[in-house]
């Protein structure tokens, strides 16, 4: 047998002593003697900056589509999951006082949800009594104040949207929350985890659903502090839109109030179009933070098809409050069917962007195949032959040792189900042994040229604590960027 065969250099990957104590460059970029946690904004300070003031009363102007739904839900007075923040953001669009009182009699009585009580304290200040203020800022106070203990990231969202919606009243501790969570919570633990990916605990520190959260964060800081909480880890924010876009099952679900697109589950199961409507808010609202970027461009052009608009009690809001129909979108058609993030081990392959697609995950240990509008997971110990894709063949750990390559399309091969951040020997036709690694996943990316066989053979080295990115010798090349 005889032919080259090329062995993809990994994304570099910090330790977590490393990672813990060294941010790059970007992170530095406004030394901390310059930064302040004042703010000086005036209200709505949370979302509702003036010029997504501007395009959202601009949207109520031309009665659009998605102004229409909101309006016909508020005043049809239909029960919503979130009915303050829904009733709020209708009074700020709209000037209509007695649905703006209705979110501020709930946030001085019952209210308890802290996320509602900020943007109904925020949005509506005009409309509170002395002692309604009183009473609500209350409420925000003992949330901020609470002891933090391993909290997710929408409890910590909470907490932030409460400093910000308290900035006006409690200034100085609006700014120690606001400290905190930007020098302490973010820089501090969240940056070097990510920095470090699966390396870190195995697994993504920020969670699909939890991406939507995340952005509310990130919006709320930029708008009052001028600081970009991406700047530590671009690579993370950059590759996130593409991870989206790829991690979706290819048919669409026909819910009775309008399609969804289905993100991935660990597990399969049966179709949530709630978590369907939030990674779809998700994705607005990241479009929203970075109009510009070539892949929010691109996640632009796959919000805006219209039968995708979010039409149920939970989403019209958020489809009012974030969509941006006067944002010109790239072709999803321009983006690789193959992505690769070796920074936490996922692999996700699909045929093509048709909803008949095959479709293949590999991600948190698990494998699944979408096809003939089903999700079937298999298990690596047991697939002895290699799966086919148009993009890539890939071939699992178990029976991988040794192999043949012969694939008529693509040179991307990829091998799932190695053992995660390893370095192993490998030996192909006609060329030297030496040493390879896996990513955080167990997943090793090789290159061969389609149309020649070429024998293979792996043998397990030893561990690595650090996955790096070497001087490109021979044989070696970088991935591709996808």
């Amino acid at each position: 047998m005889t032919g080259s065969f090329r062995v993809h250099a990994t994304l570099a990957l910090a330790t977590f002593a490393l990672a813990g104590s060294v941010l790059p460059a970007a992170a530095q970029e406004k030394p901390e003697e310059e930064e302040f946690f004042q703010m000086y904004t005036e209200a709505p300070r949370i979302f509702l900056r003036p010029q997504r003031l501007r395009l959202l009363r601009k949207e109520r102007e031309r009665r659009s589509t998605r102004w229409q739904q909101f309006e016909t839900f508020i005043l049809g007075k239909v029960p919503m999951p979130e009915p303050a923040f829904a009733q709020a953001l209708y009074y700020q669009i709209s000037g209509d006082k007695a649905i703006g009182q209705l979110a501020v009699r709930w946030a001085a009585g019952p209210g308890t949800d802290i996320r509602q009580l900020a943007l109904v304290y925020d949005w509506c200040q005009d409309l509170f009594t002395a002692a309604e203020s009183k009473a609500v800022a209350a409420k925000l106070q003992r949330a901020i104040e609470k002891p933090r203990r391993n909290e997710s990231i929408p409890a910590i969202r909470d907490r932030t949207l409460a400093a910000v919606a308290v900035a006006g009243s409690l200034p100085e501790l609006a700014t120690k929350q606001l400290e905190s969570l930007v020098r302490q919570w973010w820089r501090a633990e969240m940056a070097p985890a990510l920095l470090a990916g699966g390396s870190l605990a195995g697994k993504n520190p920020v969670p699909r659903d939890d991406v939507y959260a995340l952005h509310e964060i990130l919006h709320v800081v930029r708008d009052n502090l001028q600081i970009d909480l991406r700047d530590p880890v671009p690579g993370f924010f950059k590759g996130l839109p593409i991870f989206h876009l790829l991690s979706y099952y290819p048919a669409t679900f026909p819910a009775p109030e309008g399609e969804y697109r289905i993100p991935l589950s660990k597990g399969g199961g049966e179709p949530d179009v709630m978590r369907a409507a939030v990674s779809r808010t998700a994705e607005l609202i990241m479009v929203a933070y970075d109009t510009n970027a070539p892949e929010t461009q691109v996640l632009q052009g796959w919000l805006m098809h219209d039968n995708f608009i979010l039409r149920s009690t939970f989403g019209v809001p958020y489809e009012f409050l974030w969509a941006n129909p006067y944002q010109p979108g790239l072709s999803y058609y321009h983006v690789p069917l193959l992505f690769h993030d070796d920074l936490f081990g996922r692999l996700f392959i699909r045929s093509s962007w048709d909803e008949n697609a095959r479709w293949l995950g590999y991600f948190e240990g698990e494998m699944q195949l979408f096809e003939d509008g089903r999700v079937t997971i298999l298990n690596p110990a047991l697939q002895s032959s290699p799966l086919l894709l148009t993009e890539a063949v890939v071939y699992t750990g178990d029976h991988a040792k040794k192999f043949e390559v012969l694939h008529q399309d693509s040179e991307d091969v990829f091998v799932v189900h190695l053992k995660p951040n390893y370095a192993y020997e490998i030996e192909m036709d006609d060329e030297e042994m030496r040493e390879v690694y896996t990513d955080a996943g167990g997943i090793l990316a090789l290159t061969a040229p389609p149309k020649v066989k070429v024998g293979v053979r792996l043998k397990e080295a030893h561990p690595v604590a650090v996955h790096y990115v070497a001087p490109p010798a021979p044989g070696l090349v970088p991935r591709r960027p996808r």
